[in-house]
Parts: C-alpha cells; structure tokens; sequence
C-alpha cells in the first residue's frame, strides 16, 4: 500500500463524505493524545462557551483559559519532554540507553535488567519535570483572575456574568489579588521543588536504592501501590502516572496519566480561584467541572466504546469491528477492501467506500455527542442554573428567608 493510491481512493470518495474521512484520516494519523484532542476539546469547551457568553470579561476569560489550557496540555508535553527535558536529563546515558527512555517506565520495570539502574531515574527526572504543566494550569485560573482586574477592574463574578452591575469593593479586589500571586508563588516553589528532586534523581538516581524506589514510583505507582491487583494496578498506570507515553518514532508525548494530572491540579485551581470571587462562582464551578473534568480524562471513549458494543449486537460494522471491539486504523482500509473486494468478488473503491462509510459512523457520532453533550449542553446548563440559582436567592432575600 502506498500514499499515493490510499490518497487516489479517498479522492474517490462522494463529496459529502470526503471531508469526514479526511478528519478521520488525520485522527487516526496523530501522534498520541495532542493534535486530535486539542482540536476535539477546543471544539467542545470554547466555541459553546463563547455562545453562551454573558459579557466582554466573561468571552474574555473563557478564551484565555481554553487556548491557554488547551495548548498547555495537549502542544507543550511534546515540546518540554522531547525537546528539552529528554536532552537534558538523559545526557549521561549512551545512545542505545537513551533510546530506551522512549519506553514506557512500567514496561521496563516488568521486563527487567541491569539498564533500569541508569533508565528509570532519567524517566523519573523527565516526568517530574512535566509537572511544569499542571503546575501551571493551576495558576492559570489565578492569572484570569489578575487579567480581568487589570482589563476589565472586575473581581465579584456577579458582575462579570452580569448577574449584577454594582460598583467593586476595592477590599474584595485587593483581596483576589493578594490570593492570586500567593497561589502562583505557591505553585512556582512547588515546582522548584520538582527540579530539584528530578536533578537528583538524574545524578544520583542509579546509585541509590532509594532513589530508585522513588524512581518506579513515579514510573509505575500502580505496581508499587497494588502489587496483588492487576486491574488496580493497570488503573492507576494508566490514570495517574506521571510517565510519559512515546509514538512509533519513539518520541515523547502527553499520557493520559499526565492529563490527568493536570485535570486534577487545574481543578483545585479552579476551586481556589473561583471561590475567591465568590460563591456564586464556586458553584458554577462545583456543577460543571465534575463533568468536564470526566470528558477531558476519558475524551469520548466511554462513548465510543458503549456505540460499538451497541452496533456489534445489532450486527453492524462487521467488516469493521473485531471481537475484542478493535477497529483498523484509516490508512489499514485500503488493504481491507482489497481483500474483501476479491473474497466477494466486488468492486475495490465501493467496498472502500463502505469500510470509510462505517469508520465515519463508529468514530463521527461520539464525537458530534461529546460536543453536543458536553459543550453546548454543559454550557447552556451551567449559565442558566447560575442564573436560576441567583435569583432563587433573591427571591428568599427579599423575602426576609435566611439564604
């Protein structure tokens, strides 16, 4: 199979499914988790928020947080762990070690060997010095909290969802103030803190036993943590590692151990700084980020695993889905329909245009679900039970009932 001929048979393809097999194409074509879930969470987070938007300061808020969060953890992983971390940290090792920084800490650790001495702590260093990431996705809500005092000379969150339109208290700004910079120094001596064990590590990881334990910590809580459980174990790997994942060129990107992380992080964030401008903020927040935070960590994979289940039972996609729910990757069509073609004795660009056909529909509607569900229903709900809740205490206020 070659480029070309896989390119000549999607141009084959009618003009309104074309376009969705491309996004497919591309989807499948990703390097780990970062273009296809930038592009999916931008989709999903920004453009409904920004339609539901209740004023400038509110439109300006959302658009910095969803570009910054969104290229902080799905562009800059890459970038700080390939580029920068990985030169780094790995220098003292030779090239043949340093080729197996690119394999993932557990996998070392269940095959193991002399090389894991002088490997793992280099993974270690690395995966802590990611921690740049959630770090700073934490202070992110802090930063929006300074940029709409300084843009807009708002800090009561009433006012900047116009909820109200009353005149500032100059304590309560100075008060958001204060507890911003002290939340972003918090996270930048946390983060110092980070560097210096990873330099450790990096130094003198390989000969110390007890940076070496500390090292497969990192690499693989779960096998530490639930050695007799091999789901809990597979879990926490897989959910709340710091280790980075690699693609088939062997380079380093975001995890979904290190999403998590940073969901988690951002989210007390989230908390801290929202709840700095009021309990009417606090509350959004408490009614949408347990739901955002669950879309971010799975994407729409619980989604899209329940639809094959689904369409598996009703007998559809055959050609498409396996036993164990696997599907082919897009560029694996063209062999696929070659080979069904001469077992059915059918035509290569129709059985082609079936195979894309149901590829669209396994991978489409989850997506077009996640976006409708979890952007704009999400959205839409959270302003209108803020607003619904406001006015409630209003009511009971004016009513003389304790709130």
């Amino acid at each position: 199979m070659t480029k070309v001929s896989n390119e000549n048979l999607i141009n084959t393809l009618p003009k309104g499914l074309k376009p969705a097999a491309k996004f497919v194409r591309i989807q499948d074509q990703a390097s780990g988790l970062s273009t296809t879930r930038f592009i999916q969470d931008v989709s999903t987070c920004l453009i409904p928020k920004a339609i539901f938007s209740r004023s400038l300061a509110d439109l300006t808020e959302n658009t910095f947080l969803e570009t910054s969060e969104e290229t902080l953890i799905y562009i800059v992983p890459a970038i700080l762990g390939e580029k920068i971390s990985r030169k780094i940290f790995s220098k003292g090792l030779n090239n043949d070690l340093k080729k197996e920084v690119a394999t993932k800490g557990v996998d070392l650790i269940e095959k193991g060997g002399k090389n894991n001495k002088q490997v793992l702590p280099v993974k270690a260093a690395i995966a802590l010095a990611a921690m740049a990431i959630p770090l700073a996705e934490f202070s992110l809500n802090y930063i929006k909290n300074l940029m709409t005092l300084k843009l807009f000379n708002k800090s009561d969150f009433k006012n900047i969802a116009s909820l109200e339109n009353n005149q500032e208290d100059r304590k309560h700004q100075e008060k958001v103030k204060n507890s911003a910079k002290k939340h972003i120094g918090l996270a930048s001596c946390l983060y110092a803190g980070c560097l210096g064990l990873a330099a450790l590590l990096a130094a003198r990881g390989k000969n110390s036993k007890s940076l070496q334990k500390i090292s497969e910590f990192i690499v693989a809580p779960g096998n530490k943590l639930f050695k007799k459980s091999k789901k809990a174990k597979e879990f926490v790997n897989k959910y709340f590692c710091m280790d980075f994942e690699s693609t088939k060129k062997g380079k380093l990107c975001l995890s979904k151990g290190q999403l998590t992380t940073c969901v988690l992080v951002g989210g007390a964030g989230y908390f801290g700084a929202s709840a700095d401008r009021g309990k009417e903020n606090l509350k959004e927040t408490a009614t949408r980020f347990p739901l955002v935070a669950l879309y971010v960590i799975t994407g729409s994979e619980f989604v899209e695993r329940g639809f094959k289940k689904l369409l598996q039972k009703m007998g559809k996609c055959k050609d498409l889905i396996g036993k164990n729910l696997e599907v082919p990757e897009f560029d694996k069509l063209e062999n696929l329909a070659k080979e069904l073609a001469e077992k059915k004795n059918t035509n290569v660009k129709d059985e082609y245009k079936s195979l894309v056909k149901q590829k669209v529909l396994i991978k489409g509607l989850p997506y077009i679900f996640a976006i409708g569900v979890m952007g704009f229903f999400v959205a839409g709900m959270t302003v209108f039970s803020t607003k619904k809740r406001y006015e409630n205490a209003q009511k009971r206020k004016n009513n003389g009932t304790k709130i």
